[in-house]
Protein backbone atom coordinates (compact mmCIF):
# COMPACT_ATOMS: atom_id res chain seq x y z
CA UNK A 1 0.00 0.00 0.00
CA UNK A 2 2.73 2.34 0.71
CA UNK A 3 4.59 1.59 -2.77
CA UNK A 4 0.77 2.52 -4.09
CA UNK A 5 0.59 6.14 -2.04
CA UNK A 6 2.57 7.94 -4.49
CA UNK A 7 0.41 6.54 -7.51
CA UNK A 8 -3.03 7.15 -5.32
CA UNK A 9 -2.91 10.58 -3.36
CA UNK A 10 -2.15 12.34 -6.92
CA UNK A 11 -4.83 11.03 -8.58
CA UNK A 12 -7.35 11.71 -5.46
CA UNK A 13 -6.21 15.26 -5.92
CA UNK A 14 -7.00 15.29 -9.33
CA UNK A 15 -10.16 13.32 -8.96
CA UNK A 16 -11.06 16.33 -6.24
CA UNK A 17 -9.82 19.23 -8.61
CA UNK A 18 -12.28 17.60 -11.35
CA UNK A 19 -15.14 17.00 -8.63
CA UNK A 20 -15.15 20.88 -7.72
CA UNK A 21 -14.54 21.87 -11.73
CA UNK A 22 -17.84 19.84 -12.41
CA UNK A 23 -19.83 21.00 -9.87
CA UNK A 24 -21.39 24.03 -11.18
CA UNK A 25 -22.24 22.06 -14.58
CA UNK A 26 -23.61 19.09 -12.40
CA UNK A 27 -25.74 21.31 -9.79
CA UNK A 28 -26.55 23.34 -12.51
CA UNK A 29 -28.49 20.33 -14.46
CA UNK A 30 -29.96 18.87 -11.00
CA UNK A 31 -31.61 22.38 -11.11
CA UNK A 32 -32.99 21.94 -14.93
CA UNK A 33 -34.18 19.16 -13.88
CA UNK A 34 -36.18 19.90 -10.61
CA UNK A 35 -37.31 23.13 -12.64
CA UNK A 36 -38.60 20.79 -15.37
CA UNK A 37 -40.09 19.14 -12.88
CA UNK A 38 -41.37 22.22 -11.53
CA UNK A 39 -43.27 23.17 -14.60
CA UNK A 40 -44.83 20.12 -15.53
CA UNK A 41 -46.54 20.22 -12.04
CA UNK A 42 -47.63 23.71 -12.67
CA UNK A 43 -49.91 23.05 -16.18
CA UNK A 44 -50.61 19.60 -14.42
CA UNK A 45 -52.28 21.62 -11.42
CA UNK A 46 -54.19 24.28 -14.44
CA UNK A 47 -55.63 21.15 -15.81
CA UNK A 48 -57.31 19.98 -12.51
CA UNK A 49 -58.83 23.57 -12.68
CA UNK A 50 -62.29 23.34 -13.85
CA UNK A 51 -63.79 26.31 -16.60
CA UNK A 52 -65.12 28.66 -13.93
CA UNK A 53 -62.24 28.58 -11.37
CA UNK A 54 -59.99 28.93 -14.22
CA UNK A 55 -61.88 32.20 -15.24
CA UNK A 56 -62.14 33.33 -11.39
CA UNK A 57 -58.34 32.96 -11.36
CA UNK A 58 -57.27 35.02 -14.13
CA UNK A 59 -60.18 37.87 -13.30
CA UNK A 60 -58.77 38.16 -9.80
CA UNK A 61 -55.75 38.66 -10.96
CA UNK A 62 -56.72 41.90 -13.38
CA UNK A 63 -59.00 42.84 -10.52
CA UNK A 64 -55.50 42.99 -8.81
CA UNK A 65 -53.68 45.25 -11.01
CA UNK A 66 -56.33 47.58 -11.17
CA UNK A 67 -56.15 48.40 -7.96
CA UNK A 68 -52.80 48.46 -8.07
CA UNK A 69 -52.83 50.77 -10.80
CA UNK A 70 -54.71 52.79 -9.13
CA UNK A 71 -52.82 52.90 -5.61
CA UNK A 72 -49.50 52.74 -7.32
CA UNK A 73 -46.96 49.70 -6.46
CA UNK A 74 -47.18 48.72 -2.94
CA UNK A 75 -42.76 48.14 -2.15
CA UNK A 76 -44.05 47.35 1.50
CA UNK A 77 -47.25 45.30 1.77
CA UNK A 78 -49.43 44.81 5.16
CA UNK A 79 -49.91 41.40 6.53
CA UNK A 80 -53.68 41.27 5.00
CA UNK A 81 -52.81 42.80 1.68
CA UNK A 82 -49.80 39.51 1.49
CA UNK A 83 -52.14 37.15 2.23
CA UNK A 84 -54.53 38.69 -0.55
CA UNK A 85 -51.21 38.70 -2.99
CA UNK A 86 -49.94 35.28 -1.74
CA UNK A 87 -53.56 33.49 -2.45
CA UNK A 88 -53.92 35.03 -6.03
CA UNK A 89 -52.28 32.84 -9.26
CA UNK A 90 -51.68 30.07 -6.84
CA UNK A 91 -53.08 26.68 -8.49
CA UNK A 92 -51.10 24.15 -7.08
CA UNK A 93 -50.80 26.02 -3.44
CA UNK A 94 -46.94 26.04 -3.59
CA UNK A 95 -46.51 29.56 -4.82
CA UNK A 96 -45.80 29.19 -8.47
CA UNK A 97 -47.59 31.85 -10.15
CA UNK A 98 -46.42 31.32 -13.85
CA UNK A 99 -43.19 30.86 -15.58
CA UNK A 100 -40.86 32.40 -17.61
CA UNK A 101 -38.42 31.94 -20.68
CA UNK A 102 -36.05 33.49 -22.44
CA UNK A 103 -34.91 31.44 -25.55
CA UNK A 104 -31.83 33.95 -26.37
CA UNK A 105 -30.43 32.62 -23.10
CA UNK A 106 -31.72 29.55 -22.88
CA UNK A 107 -33.76 29.22 -20.00
CA UNK A 108 -37.24 28.44 -18.71
CA UNK A 109 -37.50 29.11 -15.06
CA UNK A 110 -40.67 28.83 -12.81
CA UNK A 111 -42.18 32.42 -11.04
CA UNK A 112 -42.96 31.73 -7.49
CA UNK A 113 -44.48 34.90 -5.17
CA UNK A 114 -42.33 36.81 -3.52
CA UNK A 115 -37.92 37.03 -3.22
CA UNK A 116 -37.38 35.18 -0.19
CA UNK A 117 -33.68 33.13 -0.45
CA UNK A 118 -35.76 30.00 -0.72
CA UNK A 119 -37.11 30.96 -3.94
CA UNK A 120 -34.50 32.82 -5.69
CA UNK A 121 -31.78 30.31 -4.84
CA UNK A 122 -33.90 27.85 -7.60
CA UNK A 123 -35.93 29.95 -9.22
CA UNK A 124 -37.37 33.64 -10.29
CA UNK A 125 -39.38 35.46 -7.49
CA UNK A 126 -42.08 38.15 -8.31
CA UNK A 127 -41.50 41.25 -6.39
CA UNK A 128 -44.28 41.94 -4.14
CA UNK A 129 -46.46 44.62 -4.75
CA UNK A 130 -46.21 44.92 -8.10
CA UNK A 131 -48.37 43.44 -10.97
CA UNK A 132 -49.18 40.27 -11.76
CA UNK A 133 -48.31 38.48 -15.29
CA UNK A 134 -51.70 38.61 -16.60
CA UNK A 135 -52.44 40.86 -19.69
CA UNK A 136 -54.46 44.42 -19.29
CA UNK A 137 -53.80 47.92 -19.11
CA UNK A 138 -51.26 49.58 -16.73
CA UNK A 139 -49.52 46.97 -15.97
CA UNK A 140 -45.62 46.48 -14.47
CA UNK A 141 -44.93 42.79 -13.24
CA UNK A 142 -41.28 42.63 -11.99
CA UNK A 143 -39.15 39.48 -11.74
CA UNK A 144 -36.07 39.13 -9.92
CA UNK A 145 -33.24 36.35 -10.32
CA UNK A 146 -30.06 35.73 -8.74
CA UNK A 147 -26.77 35.78 -11.20
CA UNK A 148 -23.96 33.87 -10.28
CA UNK A 149 -24.63 30.87 -8.21
CA UNK A 150 -22.30 28.16 -8.76
CA UNK A 151 -25.72 25.86 -8.29
CA UNK A 152 -27.69 27.40 -11.04
CA UNK A 153 -27.37 29.26 -13.90
CA UNK A 154 -30.82 31.77 -13.41
CA UNK A 155 -30.20 34.96 -14.27
CA UNK A 156 -26.63 34.84 -14.92
CA UNK A 157 -27.10 35.83 -18.73
CA UNK A 158 -29.09 38.42 -18.67
CA UNK A 159 -26.88 40.67 -19.38
CA UNK A 160 -26.68 39.07 -23.06
CA UNK A 161 -30.19 40.43 -23.95
CA UNK A 162 -30.83 43.68 -26.20
CA UNK A 163 -33.29 45.94 -27.32
CA UNK A 164 -35.73 43.83 -29.26
CA UNK A 165 -35.42 40.13 -27.98
CA UNK A 166 -38.01 38.50 -26.95
CA UNK A 167 -39.01 36.74 -23.66
CA UNK A 168 -42.56 35.31 -22.58
CA UNK A 169 -44.45 34.38 -19.30
CA UNK A 170 -46.89 31.57 -19.28
CA UNK A 171 -49.63 32.38 -16.56
CA UNK A 172 -51.62 29.48 -16.20
CA UNK A 173 -52.87 28.77 -20.18
CA UNK A 174 -52.00 32.38 -21.12
CA UNK A 175 -48.98 32.77 -23.02
CA UNK A 176 -47.49 36.65 -23.05
CA UNK A 177 -44.81 37.76 -25.10
CA UNK A 178 -42.51 40.79 -24.23
CA UNK A 179 -40.12 42.78 -26.27
CA UNK A 180 -37.51 44.21 -24.44
CA UNK A 181 -37.19 47.79 -25.49
CA UNK A 182 -35.28 49.18 -22.17
CA UNK A 183 -32.12 48.29 -20.34
CA UNK A 184 -31.14 50.49 -17.17
CA UNK A 185 -28.18 49.79 -14.81
CA UNK A 186 -29.04 51.77 -11.34
CA UNK A 187 -28.42 52.05 -7.70
CA UNK A 188 -30.04 49.31 -5.56
CA UNK A 189 -32.67 51.35 -4.14
CA UNK A 190 -33.07 53.68 -7.27
CA UNK A 191 -37.12 52.54 -8.30
CA UNK A 192 -37.74 55.03 -10.82
CA UNK A 193 -37.70 52.60 -13.61
CA UNK A 194 -39.78 50.31 -12.20
CA UNK A 195 -43.09 52.83 -12.15
CA UNK A 196 -46.49 51.68 -13.41
CA UNK A 197 -47.26 53.81 -16.37
CA UNK A 198 -50.90 54.19 -17.60
CA UNK A 199 -52.01 52.51 -20.74
CA UNK A 200 -48.81 49.96 -20.83
CA UNK A 201 -48.15 46.24 -19.41
CA UNK A 202 -44.60 46.21 -18.96
CA UNK A 203 -42.32 43.28 -17.28
CA UNK A 204 -39.07 44.00 -15.85
CA UNK A 205 -36.82 41.28 -15.23
CA UNK A 206 -34.22 42.54 -12.23
CA UNK A 207 -30.88 41.17 -11.63
CA UNK A 208 -27.45 42.22 -9.59
CA UNK A 209 -24.45 43.58 -11.77
CA UNK A 210 -21.30 43.53 -12.63
CA UNK A 211 -21.10 40.17 -12.34
CA UNK A 212 -19.25 39.60 -9.04
CA UNK A 213 -19.62 42.52 -7.53
CA UNK A 214 -23.21 43.06 -7.37
CA UNK A 215 -22.90 46.97 -6.56
CA UNK A 216 -25.62 47.81 -8.83
CA UNK A 217 -28.86 46.35 -10.65
CA UNK A 218 -29.65 45.33 -14.15
CA UNK A 219 -33.19 46.30 -14.78
CA UNK A 220 -34.30 44.33 -18.61
CA UNK A 221 -37.83 45.87 -19.06
CA UNK A 222 -40.15 44.41 -21.70
CA UNK A 223 -43.24 45.42 -23.18
CA UNK A 224 -46.07 42.90 -24.11
CA UNK A 225 -46.42 42.37 -27.85
CA UNK A 226 -49.08 39.45 -28.41
CA UNK A 227 -50.92 37.54 -26.03
CA UNK A 228 -51.62 34.04 -27.45
CA UNK A 229 -53.88 31.28 -26.22
CA UNK A 230 -51.17 28.37 -25.35
CA UNK A 231 -54.47 25.67 -26.00
CA UNK A 232 -53.43 26.56 -29.89
CA UNK A 233 -50.08 25.26 -28.88
CA UNK A 234 -48.63 22.31 -27.37
CA UNK A 235 -44.43 22.69 -26.40
CA UNK A 236 -44.67 22.31 -22.88
CA UNK A 237 -43.22 19.35 -22.99
CA UNK A 238 -40.35 20.17 -24.28
CA UNK A 239 -39.46 22.80 -21.39
CA UNK A 240 -35.84 22.18 -20.42
CA UNK A 241 -34.56 19.14 -21.92
CA UNK A 242 -31.53 18.59 -21.15
CA UNK A 243 -29.95 17.24 -24.33
CA UNK A 244 -28.72 13.78 -24.23
CA UNK A 245 -24.91 14.60 -25.46
CA UNK A 246 -24.79 16.42 -22.18
CA UNK A 247 -25.93 13.46 -20.44
CA UNK A 248 -23.77 11.31 -21.76
CA UNK A 249 -20.48 13.40 -20.95
CA UNK A 250 -21.69 14.08 -17.68
CA UNK A 251 -21.61 10.57 -17.00
CA UNK A 252 -18.64 9.47 -18.53
CA UNK A 253 -16.22 12.06 -17.42
CA UNK A 254 -16.66 10.13 -14.00
CA UNK A 255 -16.99 6.84 -15.25
CA UNK A 256 -13.44 7.06 -17.23
CA UNK A 257 -12.06 8.47 -14.06
CA UNK A 258 -12.64 5.60 -11.79
CA UNK A 259 -11.76 2.90 -14.51
CA UNK A 260 -8.82 4.61 -14.74
CA UNK A 261 -8.10 4.65 -10.93
CA UNK A 262 -8.73 0.93 -10.78
CA UNK A 263 -6.38 -0.23 -13.42
CA UNK A 264 -3.93 1.77 -12.12
CA UNK A 265 -4.45 0.85 -8.11
CA UNK A 266 -5.15 -2.91 -8.70
CA UNK A 267 -3.08 -4.21 -12.06
CA UNK A 268 -0.97 -7.24 -11.45
CA UNK A 269 2.69 -7.00 -11.49
CA UNK A 270 4.39 -8.16 -15.11
CA UNK A 271 5.41 -11.53 -14.99
CA UNK A 272 8.64 -11.36 -15.40
CA UNK A 273 9.60 -14.52 -17.93
CA UNK A 274 13.56 -13.86 -18.55
CA UNK A 275 15.47 -16.28 -17.17
CA UNK A 276 18.57 -13.71 -16.11
CA UNK A 277 15.61 -11.03 -14.83
CA UNK A 278 13.97 -13.89 -12.71
CA UNK A 279 17.00 -15.60 -11.20
CA UNK A 280 18.33 -11.58 -10.44
CA UNK A 281 14.99 -11.11 -8.51
CA UNK A 282 15.34 -14.35 -6.43
CA UNK A 283 18.86 -13.41 -5.58
CA UNK A 284 17.76 -9.80 -4.41
CA UNK A 285 14.71 -11.16 -2.79
CA UNK A 286 17.19 -14.07 -0.83
CA UNK A 287 19.85 -11.17 0.25
CA UNK A 288 17.23 -9.04 1.62
CA UNK A 289 15.93 -11.50 3.91
CA UNK A 290 19.10 -12.42 4.90
CA UNK A 291 19.73 -8.81 6.02
CA UNK A 292 16.69 -8.44 7.89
Amino acid sequence: MKRKLPIILPLVVLLFGLAVFLYPTFANYWNTFSQTKAVRSYVEDIDKLNEEEYARMLDDAREYNKRIAKSGIHWRMSDDEKRLYSSLLNPGGNGMMAYVEIPKIDITLGVYHGTNDEVLLRSVGHIEGSSLPVDGDSVHCILSGHRGLPSAKLFSELDRLAEGDKFMIRTLNEVYTYEVDKINIVEPNDLSTLNIEKGENYCTLVTCTPYGTNTHRLLVRGHMIETIDSNDIMILAEALQIKSTYIAAIIAVPTLIIIALAVIIFRKKPHITDPEKLNERLLAEADKRKKS
